[in-house]
């Protein structure tokens, strides 16, 4: 959960940076096989993204308590939405469609929606 939390934390001290960094934790993890649940390399990624590290160590750990809480808030209003998988899109918050799919089952999804909706 360290990662979720230090997203939450980078949204609050630099909302602009926030995108980069989650890209930046995704590669970290996926492609070069770092441990993004540790602190010196949450504060590393912070850093390749602009953002100065130790500042933004600190607010995380004087606001760790509040972003656990929001994550944990999040992972459990996810499971009330049906969310048994990765990746989960949730659409128009009312359809889970669970698993990787191709472009022609969202349009499929979409078009149910609309159809629901009458438009």
């Amino acid at each position: 959960m360290p990662a979720q939390i230090a997203k939450k934390a980078m949204e609050a001290f630099a909302p602009s940076a926030a995108g980069a960094y989650h890209r930046r934790l995704m590669d970290a993890y996926f492609a070069e096989n770092r441990t993004i649940s540790d602190a010196e390399v949450l504060a590393d990624l912070a850093a390749d993204v602009g953002v100065d590290a130790g500042g933004f160590i600190r607010h995380l750990v004087e606001n760790e308590r509040v972003y656990a809480a929001a994550v944990i808030d999040e992972h459990n209003a996810a499971i009330e939405q049906g969310v048994t998988a990765v990746p989960t899109i949730v659409l128009d918050d009312v359809l889970p469609v669970q698993g990787a799919q191709d472009l022609e089952s969202y349009e499929r999804w979409i078009e149910r929606l609309l159809d629901r909706r009458g438009g």
